[in-house]
């Protein structure tokens, strides 16, 4: 594909990533900013604990909306511009990549966004289904036997990689796998905080009164 090309897909995926849901729809529905509640994060994590459960469900199935959309689309573009199969897979990567880089760093909210889990969910199930799918599994397995979010969603992104890329119809192609591995690592250190309160066992257990980060 032309060098062109890949600015232009870069752009629009980042800017799709980039999309606020969390900060938009409860500033739309509560009148209220939630960069000021809780831990101040525009996940769905956060928005649930705010006291929106609907407007939590809501915008963590948009953030996976967007991820996916921006792999769909970028693949969709790429396999027009480019030749064969590894247009196309480059193009998926590309958009993965600035898809939850537009997340985590938006522009509109001065680069201070949320930890990607959701629209890494979306981005997975665009590029491989199945092992996604068993992402989300060890989340919930995780999630129902601690009741740590945080601890769910770095072992599910964690798996991902190397789940993808021993199944079928896994990512393809070099520059696939070096993005699915970065996005991981990304997603994690995001979470470095709540890695460190794991550590020293004060980390939030969903359901309990205390508004914690995650």
């Amino acid at each position: 594909m032309p060098v062109a090309t890949y600015i232009f897909l870069a752009i629009a995926a980042y800017l799709l990533g980039s999309i606020p849901f969390g900060y938009l729809l409860v500033r739309f529905f509560r009148k209220e900013d939630i960069r000021q509640k809780g831990s101040g994060n525009i996940g769905a994590t956060n928005v649930i604990r705010s006291g929106a459960k609907g407007l939590g469900a809501l915008t963590f199935l948009l953030d996976a909306c967007k991820g996916a959309a921006a792999v769909l689309l970028c693949g969709i573009w790429g396999s027009h511009a480019g030749t064969g199969a590894m247009a196309l897979h480059d193009a998926q990567a590309l958009g993965a990549l600035f898809a939850i880089l537009g997340h985590i760093y938006p522009v509109w909210l001065r680069f201070k966004g949320g930890k990607g889990v959701a629209t890494a969910f979306g981005v997975f199930v665009a590029l491989a289904p199945v092992p996604a799918l068993i992402c989300l599994g060890i989340f919930a397995l995780t999630f129902a036997v601690t009741r740590y979010v945080s601890l769910g969603s770095i072992l599910g992104t964690a798996a991902f990689p190397p789940i993808a890329r021993v199944m079928e119809h896994g990512p393809q192609g070099m520059l696939m796998w070096v993005v699915t591995l970065f996005l991981a690592v990304l997603v994690i250190w995001k979470h470095r905080q709540n890695i460190v309160r794991l550590v020293k066992g004060t980390e939030y257990r969903f359901g309990k009164p205390r508004t914690e980060a995650v």
